[in-house]
This record gives C-alpha cells, sequence and structure tokens, in this order.
C-alpha cells in the first residue's frame, strides 16, 4: 500500500521520458522507488511475500485482513499511518534475519519484474545511484544495490528488541514527504543532486532539492523492462509462491491451501501406493499432466548381463526421477546429493544418497546400474529459471550407455523447490498446484564415439556437450555455476555448512556461458 496513491503529482515538473540520459556518467540520480523506478505503485504484494515467506498462511491472512484499515488510513489519515499498519502486520515480531533472507533470496525476483522502462534509462545511465523509498530499508537493499547498483539507499528504519521487528519504525518515522527531503539533505548538505526522479505530490520536496527534477506519470499500458535488459540476469530465487500475490491473489492462495493441501496428499498417495504402470492414468484423473516425448530405451536386459541405462535428467524438482518413473512406466532408482527423511519414506522409488566422496560414489553408482536402469541430476541441485546448471562430470567415466532427458514443468501457484525452507514440504508445495505439468522429453542415446569408454572423450567434455544438448532441446542456456554457488546467493551457505552471510561473494553474471 506504500506509495499507493492516485495520480496526485504536481504539474511543476516535466515528465521522464523528456529527460536526456546522455552524458550523465558523472552525475547523481535520485529517485523515488514505488511508482517511479518501479511500475507498481503500490508495495502491498512485496510486504504479502515478507509475510507468507516468514510467517506463513496464517501471517499472510492477517495481514490481508489488516490492509483495508492501512488503506484508510492512508487515504484519510496519512500516508505514513497507511505505511506503519502495512510495516507492522506484515513484520511484528519477525526475526530480522528472516527479513533480510527474504529480501535477498525471494523479492529481487519480483522487484526484477517491475522495472520501470523510462526510469531505468535515466537511472541506469547515471553514475552515482541514490535511492529514497518509505519502503523498510532493510527490505529493498539487496535488490537496489546488488541488482540495480545503487550507491546508497535511504529508507525507513524498523526497531527490533533481541533480533525482532517491533513493527514500530525509528525516528524520524516512515520516509515520506519532508522527511524524504531531510534524509537527502544530510547526505548531500550543501550540493545539489543533479537529478531527481518522483511519482506524485509528496516527492515534490527532495526534488525540488535537485538540479533537475522529473515526474513519472502512471500509465497503464507501460511494460516492465524485459529480463535480457536488466543489469544481471535472475538465476537463482526462493519462496513458495509463483505468482505476486496482489490483495486477490492473496486472498486466492489462503483459500485454496485447505483445499490444496488435501489433494496434494492424495496425489502423493497415488503416486506412492499404485503401481508404476499405473501413476500415469491417476495422475491424469487427479489433474496432474504428464507429457512424454521421444522414444525410451527398452529396460535391460539383467538375464543376458546388459548393463543398465544412465538417465541423465535436468533437474527442475526433487520429483524429476518420479515423473521420469512415470512416463516409463516403471521404477527407476534414482542417485541424490540431499532428500528429505520424509520424500524418502513416500517415494515410489529407490532413492540412494550419494556421499560426495568421488570413489565411494563411483563404486556405488556402478553396482547400481549392474543392477539395471538409473537416474541422475549432474546439476546436483534445482534452477528454476531457464538456465542449467554446471553438470558434474562423474558419470561420464562410469558408463557409456547415456541417456539425456529433457525435463521441464510448470507450476501455476507454489513452487516446488526449496533453498532456505524445509525440503520435506517441496512434494506437497508442486502437488499443491491446482494442475502442475510435468513434460519429459527423451533424447536420442549418446553415440559411442561421444563416451568417454568406446570414443575416449575426456568426461568433462561428455558433461558439456549432454548439457549443450539438453540446453538446445529446452531453449535454455547453460552456466558455470554450481549448487554452492546457488545456497550462497540464497540462504547462505554451500548447502552443508552455514557460513558467515557478511561474507558471502557476490555471484558474477560473468559466469553465464553461451550455448
Amino acid at each position: 500500500m506504500a506509495n499507493s496513491s492516485t495520480n496526485t503529482t504536481t504539474t511543476t515538473f516535466p515528465p521522464v521520458e523528456k529527460c536526456n540520459f546522455t552524458g550523465r556518467e558523472n552525475q547523481t540520480v535520485v529517485a523515488d522507488m514505488d511508482g517511479t523506478l518501479l511500475i507498481g505503485r503500490s508495495s502491498f504484494p512485496y510486504f504479502a511475500l515478507i509475510a507468507f515467506e516468514v510467517g506463513g498462511v496464517l501471517r499472510l491472512l492477517f495481514f490481508l485482513l489488516a490492509s483495508p484499515l492501512a488503506a484508510i488510513l492512508y487515504y484519510f489519515v496519512s500516508e505514513s499511518a497507511g505505511i506503519q499498519v502495512l510495516i507492522f502486520a506484515a513484520m511484528a515480531g519477525m526475526r530480522l534475519s528472516s527479513i533480510e533472507s527474504v529480501a535477498r533470496a525471494v523479492l529481487p525476483k519480483f522487484y526484477s519484474g517491475d522495472l520501470h522502462p523510462e526510469t531505468w534509462r535515466v537511472f541506469s545511465s547515471c553514475g552515482r545511484r541514490y535511492i529514497l523509498t518509505a519502503n523498510p530499508r532493510i527490505m529493498v537493499e539487496p535488490f537496489l544495490k546488488e541488482m540495480l547498483g545503487a550507491d546508497m539507499v535511504l529508507g525507513t528504519e524498523l526497531k527490533s528488541y533481541k533480533g525482532r521487528a517491533t513493527g514500530l519504525v525509528c525516528k524520524p518515522g516512515v520516509l515520506v514527504g519532508k522527511n524524504k527531503a531531510d534524509a537527502l539533505k544530510k547526505i548531500f548538505v550543501d550540493e545539489k543532486p543533479d537529478i531527481g526522479l518522483g511519482d506524485r505530490l509528496t516527492d515534490a520536496p527532495f526534488m525540488a532539492l535537485c538540479k533537475e527534477a522529473y515526474i513519472v506519470l502512471p500509465k497503464p499500458q507501460v511494460k516492465a523492462v524485459t529480463s535480457e535488459k536488466l543489469p544481471k540476469p535472475i538465476i537463482f530465487h526462493d519462496g513458495r509462491l509463483v505468482q505476486k500475490p496482489t490483495p486477490l491473489n492473496a486472498l486466492l492462495t489462503i483459500l485454496w491451501i485447505p483445499l490444496g493441501f488435501p489433494l496434494a496428499c492424495l496425489r502423493i498417495a497415488a503416486g506412492s501406493l499404485l503401481p508404476m504402470p499405473l501413476v500415469y492414468y491417476a495422475f491424469w484423473a487427479l489433474g496432474v499432466r504428464v507429457t512424454i516425448k521421444g522414444t525410451p530405451p527398452p529396460p535391460a536386459n539383467k538375464s543376458s548381463g546388459q548393463s543398465g541405462v544412465l538417465f541423465i535428467c535436468s533437474h527442475r524438482t526433487l520429483l524429476d526421477p518420479i515423473f521420469l518413473s512415470t512416463a516409463l512406466g516403471r521404477p527407476i532408482p534414482a542417485v541424490t546429493y540431499s532428500v528429505s527423511r520424509l520424500s524418502e519414506i513416500i517415494s515410489p522409488i529407490k532413492t540412494v544418497r550419494l556421499s560426495r566422496d568421488r570413489a565411494t560414489d563411483a563404486n556405488m553408482i556402478k553396482k547400481l546400474l549392474q543392477e539395471g536402469d538409473l537416474a541422475i541430476c549432474p546439476e546436483g541441485t534445482t534452477c528454476r529459471e531457464p538456465f542449467l546448471l554446471r553438470f558434474s562430470a562423474l558419470f561420464a567415466e562410469l558408463t557409456d550407455e547415456l541417456v539425456p532427458v529433457a525435463m521441464v514443468n510448470r507450476m501455476s501457484m507454489f513452487h516446488g523447490t526449496t533453498a532456505r525452507g524445509w525440503k520435506g514440504m517441496d512434494p506437497f508445495y508442486f502437488f499443491m498446484n491446482p494442475s502442475p505439468a510435468y513434460e519429459v522429453n527423451f533424447l536420442n542415446k549418446l553415440p559411442k564415439e561421444l563416451t568417454c569408454g568406446h570414443g575416449g572423450k575426456m568426461s568433462i567434455d561428455v558433461a558439456n556437450y549432454i548439457q549443450r544438448l539438453i540446453a538446445t532441446t529446452l531453449s535454455y542456456e547453460c552456466t558455470s555455476f554450481t549448487r554452492k554457488d546457488k545456497y550462497k546467493a540464497l540462504a547462505g551457505n554451500d548447502g552443508t555448512v552455514p557460513v558467515d552471510n557478511k561474507n558471502n561473494p557476490n555471484l558474477k553474471a560473468n559466469k553465464l556461458m553461451g550455448c
């Protein structure tokens, strides 16, 4: 609700479209956030994300019920009062570390999809970039600094007690109107910023302190900056919600969960208890769509001593091997890096944990292949975006019977993966989607001349070739990112041992490599 007023702008400033953005490399820009740097004039969805990702569905319900009060105060009392209610409803009692975690791992994905093209054109052309916002600084700073290159973020500061937010704000209060101008004066003293960007009457005090000032007028047809024009690609992000939780989406999510969870349990029971040849049809009857492309190989003939086929899958969720088995109509064991005990219990297929010791894992995989077919996801962790992480090359050294499988899925309400939360809930969240879908695309078996054993290829070359092959099939992009990179970005650890968040290296976009 912060900065969500209607078009109450002043006509004394020209529109941002008239700002000449060339030759601004040595100049300073100061911009508001909601309605200015972002197209959306309401920060309700981002507060709702904090409420749900940290506090769960009950906290989201409390926040939704409090939002009408915030709107009334906003329009009839003051902008500051309305925002204060949103802050209290979304954050009171939460650990500051949890808010920071969501701000780093969840919010940038949603913020980046709402970047105003005209404001970004001016903002990105300046050498020094400052943000003034009514939103809590802790909530917006990771996105603004790490993704947009802001030099300083001046926002509302939260009061805390023993590491938890009280829901109140520090003096001078919510950063709106005159408070923004005062904050800017403290930073620049007698100096004047070159450009000021705002979107409403309450931004006029700080805009008047700038040499030039431009207003961002609300236009219903404005399209956000496309992903390829972002300073950094969004490769890793966390959180359970697929769509931005507008008031309507938040309400639908709250109403759906009591229905969706029993439905998810029923779907999981069907996949776990029914014979595998029947699972495909049971899924379709329960609204889970499975699309099969390509021609899978027949099962290994154990009587002839034939070694099993190793299915090399792209990794979208921990359910990849289960949907592979569903497509084949027979259970295919899978080796995994980490899986919760609950997931192991309810899994309809055999799962074997890798020890991360190369020799031990190699011997185990060879033994499993002697028993029949096997599935592996050499990325080692999931990726939600259209990218493939680096493929571990160990699998290429163990067999020449390699079948690449391009896996892709669709979720409309909940993500079935997490880096910060409990992985035991991953299958439940996936199956809580109204109509989740998986596509299993069997590619041709790797020719013998391209393998390590018969072809004499290096294992890393084989792994990179299969990565490129799957990426081309899915129209994805290859990267050299690994599991450790993902968990450092999202959870502040390497996936196994926690580390100090303050010492996390920033992931660099130059780890992308063309396919």
